[in-house]
């Protein structure tokens, strides 16, 4: 049995289709049931088990050989800092993560940075010789700058609508993102036929959909 972590919510909602067309089995009943546990059956390799998991905690399930394989974005993977295989960028679930603020405050020197991204901000920001002081928050980020807890924001951009209710900007886009396949490395080792064939059937769906594109 392969066991596989998937990240809830859009990672989810975008990889679980083209998972589909891929022709790998999921559950059937994945949208609709609050299970967090869910078990089909492969043609080859055994019975693929879904974990679905909050994709902060991804990396560690995987890393620790809870499951087997996983799907996570790119950003949470870089965050966790675990040590994984990445085995294949999904191009699914995309958008980018930004330094972002209220216009005034675009060339002045930032103070104080509100992120879910505490590890991945406080690189960027060493990067260009900036000390400033790094927020960890969990809920609505762009809340920190319009009220005035920080004068940056560092987060994920999809279409950029909900910076521009609240009046705030990029100042810069730090990576692009994406779902990634990520593996266990023990795992890799013992179940290579079968993360091999998962990963092989995703890479030729990936194939076939940029070429009809």
């Amino acid at each position: 049995m392969v066991t596989i972590a998937l990240a809830k919510g859009r990672t989810a909602d975008d990889v679980v289709p083209m998972w589909r067309r891929a022709g790998l089995p999921a559950p059937a009943d994945l949208d609709d049931s609050r299970a967090l546990v869910f078990e089909v059956e492969a043609p080859v390799h055994g019975p693929l088990r879904f974990l679905l998991a909050k994709p902060a905690d991804v990396p560690t399930y995987v890393s620790f050989g809870v499951a087997d394989i996983g799907v996570v974005g790119k950003d949470v993977l870089l965050e966790s800092g675990r040590e994984v295989y990445e085995l294949l960028d999904l191009q699914a679930a995309r958008c980018q993560l930004c330094v972002a603020g209220r216009p005034e405050e675009r060339d002045r020197r930032p103070r104080r940075v509100a992120t879910k991204y505490p590890r991945l901000a406080d690189q960027y920001f060493r990067s260009l010789g900036v000390a400033a002081e790094t927020i960890p928050l969990s809920g609505s980020i762009e809340l920190a700058a319009v009220i005035g807890l920080a004068d940056r924001i560092f987060d994920l951009v999809q279409t950029g609508a909900t910076l521009a209710a609240n009046g705030l900007v990029v100042f810069d886009e730090v990576l692009d993102v994406s779902a990634r396949l990520i593996a266990n490395r023990s795992s890799y080792r013992t179940k290579r036929q079968a993360i091999q064939w998962v990963t092989d059937q995703l890479a030729q769906a990936l194939t076939r959909e940029a070429v009809e594109s």
